[in-house]
């Protein structure tokens, strides 16, 4: 998803993909997947296309695997995390539409030596903020390395390839993770030890080598010999350079500490003295997909979204804004595929964590002034844009203000999905929140009781959506 010059190269004739993008130069390619420079004709905008091959994906059964991707890029919109715009599927295809970072891999910059401790330090605090902000959310790279992250032509660092990643549900009932995962050489011992692990220890334990790397320019564990470097990593055998300072060599050995029980976490790095210098909390927000930093002093994990959700092919860059109330954007079949278990519907009427759907026959208005008037009830903030609206708290919890997004999308023309997720703030306070005030205050809105999926899937828009995956003639 980088490349070193925004140039594509349409041929006379070529049709466009999804009838707004140019196709350009091949970026790179996996076993299932190539990925493409693309330019959107519309907006003169350039994109990465990662198109997957359906047919290998079904004989390899990864379907989970590519429905778990969508909801994972999904749920982490951060500025330092490659952004998912949407996702589109023909008969043979399915097309990730990502944000192009041209700036190339940080593995080419290390390539070329160490580099200072300024630069490693802003590019360690950046990735441990991503990687902060997706284990708030239940998400777990577990193949972090300067491969997998990307930098813009300003020199911002954005987290990519989230193939391998997991989610909180995932996890064993003993409360870990027992895949085992990741490239040899920034991988935990405990993955080594296959006994189960911490996915977020084990991302802590890659920072740690991403960081070392950066600093000294070559890796800690290293040996040609495979088995021989699980051994050094396994006893966490490894020497800092002179050139590191102290305070350096201290945190480092808290990284790359082999016992995951005492091993650092992602707060206690940010509040280590090294890792503090010039570190600045961002509070930011996306419109249009666009991201905004907020003016004013920076703050500890404020985050505040006007959305988190892939557009549908008429929408997106085509969208105009509207002086009447907007019509919401319909779900298209990956969407619901990202809402639900398979084709099942019955994620449309899941109920817990920090994100809940239900479906609801009131009009667009309707649902607004109901989310204004429960906002109203506990002071907080209402921001609005279109059909999507932010709730804000003002007091400072244990995690910052509460911060809780409602968007709505258009399932049929007759019924209305109203997915509500918390955007920033303590998961205890949001619980709370949900069952004291936000499920009883829309409750009234609420369908009694969940639709068939035979009648959903006869209703005109589950058959324009499912007949667009089949008919859409899309050029790859």
């Amino acid at each position: 998803m980088a490349a070193n010059s925004p140039t594509t190269t349409r041929k006379e004739g070529q049709e466009l993909l999804l009838g707004r993008y140019e196709i350009g130069k091949l970026l790179g390619h996996g076993s299932f997947s190539k990925v493409y420079l693309a330019r959107n004709v519309k907006t003169n905008e350039y994109v990465a296309i990662k198109v997957i091959d359906k047919e290998q994906i079904l004989k390899g059964g990864l379907i989970s695997h590519i429905k778990r991707e969508i909801s994972i890029l999904r749920r982490v919109r951060h500025p330092n995390i490659v952004q998912l715009f949407e996702v589109m599927a023909t008969k043979t295809k399915i097309f990730f539409v990502m944000e192009y970072v041209k700036g190339g891999e940080l593995f080419n910059k290390v390539a070329k030596g160490r580099l200072k401790e300024e630069i490693a330090r802003n590019y360690f605090q950046q990735l441990v903020s991503a990687v902060g902000f997706c284990h708030a959310r239940g998400v777990f790279h577990r193949d972090l390395k300067p491969e997998n992250i990307l930098l813009d032509e300003d020199g911002n660092l954005k987290v990519s390839d989230f193939g391998l990643s997991a989610i909180s549900d995932q996890i064993r009932g003993d409360g870990l993770f027992h895949t085992f995962c990741g490239t040899p050489a920034y991988v935990a011992p405990e993955v080594l030890g296959r006994k189960g692990y911490e996915a977020a220890k084990v991302d802590v334990w890659s920072c740690g080598v991403i960081l070392f790397v950066l600093m000294a320019g070559y890796l800690p564990f290293n040996d040609q010999n495979v088995m021989v470097m699980y051994k050094k990593i396994y006893k966490g055998e490894f020497r800092c350079p002179r050139w590191f300072s102290p305070e350096l060599t201290r945190l480092l050995k808290r990284l790359l500490h082999t016992n995951p029980e005492t091993r650092i976490t992602i707060p206690e790095i940010m509040e280590n003295r090294w890792f503090k210098k010039g570190f600045r909390h961002i509070k930011f927000y996306f419109e249009d997909d666009q991201v905004f930093v907020k003016d004013g002093e920076i703050e500890t994990d404020v985050v505040d979204y006007s959305s988190d959700h892939s557009s549908s092919p008429d929408s997106g860059s085509t969208r105009k804004r509207l002086t009447a109330m907007p019509r919401p954007a319909s779900l298209n079949a990956f969407d619901l595929i990202s809402f639900s278990r398979g084709f099942s519907l019955s994620g449309l009427f899941e109920d817990g964590g920090e994100e809940s759907r239900f479906v609801s026959g009131a009009s667009v208005p309707i649902i607004i002034d109901k989310l204004e008037e429960i906002a109203k009830v506990v002071s907080f903030t209402v921001r609005k844009k279109d059909c999507q609206v932010s709730l804000e708290g003002s007091r400072e919890g244990v995690k910052g203000p509460l911060t809780i997004a409602a968007e709505i999308f258009e399932l049929t023309p007759n019924l209305r999905v109203v997915e509500v997720k918390k955007k920033a703030g303590d998961r205890v306070e949001y619980d709370e929140f949900f069952d004291r005030e936000l499920r009883p205050g829309l409750q009234t809105l609420m369908l009694p009781e969940p639709i068939s999926e035979d009648s959903l899937q006869k209703s005109n828009q589950m058959h324009r959506a499912f007949e667009y995956m089949e008919t859409e003639k899309i050029p790859c």
